[in-house]
């Protein structure tokens, strides 16, 4: 066992690292990132199809963020180029989602949430009322 806590502990240090408050900016934006790939596999494996949860996006924002502010504290240009943009794509994803969320239709009958545009519910095949963008 004390060959696991030598190297926790390398020379005096968790890990060998010299740690400050930065350094944990920089780590908590690399676990964000690490996290990513663990949910978007796990989802992908209960719903046996390759899945790209909204968690997966919510990650990437806050990883890319945490990690553009310790390269921007570093002062490190080709840090701070890998993430400056990186935020747009993921902004953007739960824009899409969100705006598709809103859209769609739930079934008065067994409140199943179907398609946007959907005239009958998927999962009961009652009804649905017609949305003013829908009946336009």
């Amino acid at each position: 066992m004390q060959w696991l806590t030598n190297h926790i502990w390398y020379d005096g240090k968790l890990l060998g690292i010299e740690w400050s408050f930065w350094k944990v900016i920089g780590w908590l934006g690399n676990v964000f990132f690490f996290t990513r790939f663990f949910v978007q596999w796990y989802v992908t494996e209960k719903r046996k199809r390759v899945v790209v949860p909204v968690m997966f996006w919510w990650l990437s924002l806050g990883g890319s963020l945490l990690l553009l502010v310790y390269s921007l504290h570093q002062r490190d240009s080709v840090f701070i180029f890998a993430y400056v943009f990186t935020w747009i794509p993921y902004i953007r994803n739960l824009i899409i989602d969100r705006r598709h969320k809103m859209a769609c239709v739930t079934c008065p009958e067994c409140g199943q949430s179907c398609a946007p545009g959907s005239h009958f519910c998927s999962s009961c095949g009652a009804r649905l009322a017609l949305t003013e963008e829908s009946a336009a």
